[in-house]
Order: C-alpha cells, then sequence, then structure tokens
C-alpha cells in the first residue's frame, strides 16, 4: 500500500481500510492471524465500523518474537551509520504520506484531522530523526581511569524489545518507543492498540518500502489479554515497554519479572497546575482549557488539577467559563478544536466519574452535559466540564482521562505544594506566576517527573520525560537517556602487569 504520486491520500485510505481484514505484520510481511481473529475497529465520531483487522493471540506473538530474535544478530551488526539512514528514510515516508497518516489517526481516534497532522505525525517523524542522529553521535564504549587494569565500558543492545502501547497517541507513542530501540540496534515486536492500530500497522509498509530487514520491526494488533499478556510474559523478551494504566502497568510488570525481563513503564497522571494570583488569569486559563481540550483530554500527562490562589478565584472560574463555552466541538477531519472519546466503554467511564463527583459534592461550574452532537448522535461525544471542590472527591484524585478540569484553593505557597503532592501520581505538574524566582522555587517541590512553568504539556526532544511513583518506571522519553535504556553495559577489563 505505498503511496504513489497519482493517487490521492483520500483513495490510499479508502483502499487501506478496504482490506478484509488489514493483516498484522510479521517478518516483513504481512499476513492474517494464525487463528484467523479479527477485531471491528469503531469510528469513534460517527459510532459506525471503520475498519475490520487482524487480532493476534500468543502463537502470533510467538512468531513475532522468534522473527524479531532471528534479525537481531545482523541488524546489531549493521553499522549505526547504516541503521540511522533506515531511520531516517522512515521519517521521510512518514513526511511524504502525512496526510494519508493524519486522516487514519483522525478516523481512528475522533480527533481533528488538523490535531493529528500537525502534531501526532510531524513529531514522531522527528522523534525518528532525533533517535537516529544521537545513536550516531554516541559514544558506545568509555574508558574507565584505573591503577594497573585497562578497562572500558561498552554499551551494546539488548535484543528483543517488546512495546504495548495504548490508543490515546498510538503513532507518537510507537516512535518513542520503536525509535530509540531501533537506533541502538535491538528489534521490536509492537502490540498495537485494538481500539485504534491503523497508524501502526500502516507503519509497517513504510518500514518495508525504506529497506527496514525482515523481522527487525514486528507489529501484531490484538487484545490486551491475549496478545499484549503474551507478549509481556514472553521468556525470549529482552525488554518490555509499556504505556498506559497503573493497573495493567503493574500487571506487566510482574508478568516481565517472572522471567526477569526488565520493564519501562510510562502510565498514567493527575497533574496539577498552580495558579497565582500575579498572573495574566485570561492567558492561563485559554491554555489550561486548550489542555484539557485536546485530545478530548485522553493525555496522562494533562493538567486536570487546577489549585488557584483564593485572590483570584472569581475571576478564575468566569474566564475559564467563557472559554468552555466557545470551544467547537465536532468530528474528525472537520476544522473543530475537540472531538470524540475513542470509545463508548471511556464515555461512559468519564460519565461514571462525574456522576460520584456530583454526589460527592462537587459543584459543577460549567456542566458541557452529555448531550450528542447535532448529526453525530451515534458518536462518542463528551462535552468539557468544570468542577470545584474539595481534594477527597473521586473527581480530585483519580484519574478521568476526559476533558474535565476540577478547581481546589490555596492561600500560601506552601499549602499550594501541598496539595499537588498529596496524590500516588507523579508524573507532571505546572506552576503558573509571574514571579519567575518563585515558580522555579515551586517547580523544583513538586513531586513528580516534570515540572513546566507558565505552559503545561511540553514536549521536545532532548527534553526529558518520565514518572515516578504510580506514573511510571524505568526511564522516561525523548532524552540522551532514553537511547541508554534500550542498551546493555558491558565491562571488559584487562590487568596491567
Amino acid at each position: 500500500m505505498i503511496n504513489m504520486p497519482n493517487r490521492s491520500p483520500r483513495d490510499v485510505v479508502g483502499e487501506f481500510l478496504a482490506q478484509k481484514p488489514i493483516p498484522m505484520f510479521v517478518g516483513g510481511s504481512y499476513r492474517r492471524a494464525n487463528a484467523g481473529g479479527e477485531i471491528v475497529v469503531t469510528r469513534p465520531s460517527d459510532g459506525t465500523p471503520l475498519a475490520t483487522i487482524a487480532a493476534g493471540d500468543a502463537s502470533d506473538i510467538d512468531d513475532a518474537v522468534e522473527a524479531a530474535a532471528t534479525a537481531f544478530p545482523a541488524w546489531a551488526g549493521t553499522p549505526v551509520s547504516e541503521r540511522a539512514a533506515l531511520l531516517h528514510r522512515i521519517a521521510d515516508v512518514i513526511e511524504r504520506d502525512k496526510e494519508i497518516l493524519a486522516m487514519l489517526e483522525s478516523r481512528d481516534l475522533g480527533k481533528p484531522y488538523r490535531d493529528a497532522l500537525d502534531f501526532d505525525i510531524g513529531f514522531a517523524a522527528s522523534g525518528y530523526r532525533y533517535f537516529a542522529d544521537l545513536a550516531v553521535r554516541s559514544s558506545q564504549s568509555n574508558t574507565i581511569a584505573l591503577p594497573h587494569i585497562e578497562a572500558r565500558q561498552v554499551r551494546l543492545p539488548r535484543g528483543v524489545c517488546g512495546f504495548i502501547i495504548p490508543w490515546n497517541a498510538p503513532f507518537i507513542l510507537a516512535a518513542w518507543g520503536c525509535a530509540p530501540a531501533l537506533a541502538a540496534g535491538n528489534t521490536a515486536v509492537l502490540k498495537a492498540a485494538e481500539l485504534a492500530p491503523l497508524t501502526c500497522l500502516y507503519l509497517g509498509e513504510l518500514a518495508r518500502e525504506v529497506g527496514i530487514p525482515p523481522g527487525v520491526l514486528n507489529i501484531v494488533p490484538g487484545l490486551g489479554q491475549k496478545a499484549g499478556a503474551a507478549l509481556a510474559s514472553h521468556p525470549r523478551l529482552n525488554m518490555i515497554s509499556f504505556t498506559g494504566s497503573p493497573a495493567t502497568g503493574k500487571s506487566v510488570a510482574l508478568a516481565a519479572a517472572s522471567n526477569l525481563t526488565p520493564s519501562k513503564l510510562e502510565l498514567g497522571g493527575k497533574g496539577a497546575a498552580i495558579v497565582f494570583p500575579d498572573v495574566n488569569v485570561a492567558d492561563v486559563t485559554s491554555q489550561l482549557t486548550a489542555a484539557i481540550v485536546r485530545n478530548a483530554g485522553q493525555t496522562c500527562c494533562t493538567a486536570t488539577r487546577w489549585i488557584v490562589h483564593r485572590d483570584i478565584l472569581p475571576e478564575f472560574l468566569a474566564s475559564t467559563t467563557s472559554r468552555l463555552e466557545s470551544v467547537r466541538i465536532g468530528p474528525d477531519e472537520s476544522d473543530a478544536e475537540m472531538g470524540a472519546v475513542i470509545s463508548e466503554g471511556q464515555r461512559q467511564r468519564i460519565v461514571n466519574y462525574l456522576n460520584v463527583g456530583r454526589e460527592q459534592g462537587a459543584k459543577f461550574v460549567y456542566d458541557g452535559g452529555n448531550a450528542p452532537l447535532a448529526g453525530y448522535e451515534q458518536g462518542y461525544y463528551v462535552r468539557p466540564m468544570l468542577l470545584a471542590g474539595t481534594e477527597d472527591n473521586l473527581c480530585a484524585r483519580e484519574e478521568i482521562f476526559g476533558p474535565v478540569g476540577y478547581v481546589m484553593t490555596f492561600s500560601t505557597e506552601a499549602e499550594a505544594i501541598s496539595l499537588t503532592n498529596r496524590t500516588s501520581y507523579g508524573l507532571a505538574n505546572s506552576v503558573w506566576s509571574a514571579d519567575l524566582e518563585r515558580a522555579a522555587r515551586v517547580a523544583e517541590k513538586m513531586v513528580s517527573g516534570n515540572s513546566w512553568i507558565n505552559a503545561h504539556n511540553v514536549f521536545a526532544y532532548g527534553l526529558p520525560y518520565g514518572g515516578i511513583n504510580q506514573s511510571g518506571w524505568g526511564g522516561g522519553v525523548n532524552s540522551p537517556q532514553t537511547l541508554r535504556d534500550y542498551e546493555r553495559e558491558l565491562t571488559v577489563a584487562r590487568p596491567l602487569r
């Protein structure tokens, strides 16, 4: 399914989706599931069937791991400059097919097309380029200065790496895992999310087109309890990376630990935004509203606990309400700011949280309501909400994964920091203040992997990103440390006589 100059992106997408089923990618070839399993993928914008995909199980995972293990020695032995060149070629064809990929991602997730095009696809392409260049620049051997011993430490690829990614940003998350792993000389088995597998499956065609050797990248969609569980517990894996909920992350870590396989977990969050009274309120509320609206709030690091100074609370609530009232909600491939959530199950999950929050005393400052979108009544839409209340409310404590902000108040800096840190999560927080000295001081006291100043959701290649506590372990993404996560260390020593 290579894009040709005389074929429109819409034609390519239509042909790709028309496959019954869209096959998995194992050993450099597309194939059906061994047991013939299939999954119907639903279009969130209108609730209609979007595609049928092959659904892998343990036997398909076995085949993918075998293909990756067979390909590993030659790929690890390929000069790093040649591996990097192939990753650059992947970035080239991603950029060439950006409209195709954005159309698939938009339809698969229910998100606005422009958001998928401007962020998801372009940022993923940049990830392949970043890790390709980083691998070329990185020294794989470091001399150790010791008396009477000639010694060095060598960094080598681990082997077969498994990746289980979620549905909320599949193309970016596949790049954040596979790009550094492949650049370091590992081979990969990617378990694509059953709710949103399409761009990952298309990636296999791009990898084949640019000449990635068979078995280096394998892509198997399937249910978590079948394909995902089989990958996490596979005895021939040398590393497993999981992105998703803390509960599932614990299961993956336990399964991997049974084989002493190292695990890397990027889990959920309940991000806080501390807002001091010296800010431009309209600017802050505009940015925080954008944070919960983007991807319909289905972003683990987004700010959902808004800790606002009491002196500006009335202005803050009025400004936020005004901004929420103006949010344009619409289907994929529209100019909307916010689309549907991924599934009816996710929509109902959000609604259930809101119902409990109301029962526990939360005030609905702005109640967007659960009204369907006109003309798309079967779509999975949840309008943005703004709640206020105490920290013991369920909506203040747990990750809702929807377009919901929850406001709490503070009077002193110490109170704000304490309120921020009283959570089991530890992914990403932000502090908003015109006093940059205070902002920096508060940022360093917030317990998380990331503290952002006067912004939220700040991503750049070279800027480390990761979580602590219930938000993850095993390193982060997007930085030199990420490349090292996919390498093992070997000490070589010779006594000097």
